[in-house]
């Protein structure tokens, strides 16, 4: 089990790569990240790095509050964040509404910050795929017809799950559901193959994986191996909110990725 930096580390790098979240900071991360554990002493910098995630972090100190735990950074809370799991639960709806609005009243239209409550309120998680699916504009874009790339950025942030196919050096095949949009819900299509990235320059995420693995993906990198509660939390968290965006009667109003 890695540290709770270096695991946020692990899946706030591909992001951070693309310049969409978080300091300038990917040799960074992927070093730290990547390294082997008896070659690094990351977790001072790491922790430096994660707060200024402005997107995530909150989320962590949002899970830890509720969970009386005292590191936003202990690998329990990453973990639930990145990945889902019982520590969500204690998070109440209501603390991640308020949280929410707080946070992004400045960034939208006067009179529109309930808007971003309503998804928390009908069962929403403080995870990933609620920032992804609930914060972002792109689902709003999708009810406004433009399709294809909203849906695009939304497959490739959201983390995912996918089982490994084939490994080269430094690609997998990952066998993986997208997602698809009906013209009123988004929801899961049929498997397909896709190519993830396991390493550049030789560092990588992921412990070492081999084919029938389960992943989780993050934009184009395989970021973990996970075990079947890991599959089951993630399936989990992303069915809740999913059915918490869909169920909304308005499109998310804001537009920021950081």
């Amino acid at each position: 089990m890695p540290t709770g930096p270096v695991l946020f580390a692990r899946y706030a790098y591909p992001p951070n790569a693309l310049g969409y979240c978080g300091p300038d900071a990917a040799a960074q991360l992927l070093g730290y990240a990547g390294a082997p554990a008896g070659e690094r002493d990351a977790d001072g910098q790491l922790r430096e790095l994660a707060r200024q995630f402005a997107g995530a972090f909150p989320y962590l100190e949002l899970i830890a509050a509720a969970n009386r735990i005292p590191d936003p950074l202990d690998p329990r809370v990453v973990a639930a964040y990145w990945v889902g799991g019982p520590l969500l639960n204690r998070v109440p709806q209501t603390a991640l509404a308020a949280s929410v609005a707080e946070r992004f009243r400045p960034r939208v239209a006067s009179g529109t910050v309930g808007r971003l409550a309503e998804p928390a309120l009908a069962g929403g998680v403080a995870h990933h795929a609620f920032h992804v699916f609930a914060v972002y504009p792109f689902v709003g874009m999708l009810r406004g017809g433009r399709v294809e790339a909203p849906l695009a950025v939304l497959d490739r942030c959201r983390i995912r799950w996918g089982r490994v196919e084939l490994v080269t050096a430094d690609r997998a095949i990952v066998r993986a559901r997208p997602l698809v949009w009906d013209g009123r819900r988004l929801g899961y299509g049929a498997p397909r193959p896709e190519t993830a990235r396991l390493a550049r320059r030789g560092l990588g995420l992921a412990p070492a994986v081999v084919p029938g693995d389960w992943v989780a993906l993050h934009w184009d990198w395989v970021c973990d191996r996970l075990g079947p509660l890991g599959v089951d939390r993630l399936r989990r968290a992303s069915a809740r909110v999913l059915a918490a965006v869909n169920g909304a009667d308005r499109p998310a109003p804001v537009a920021v990725l950081g």
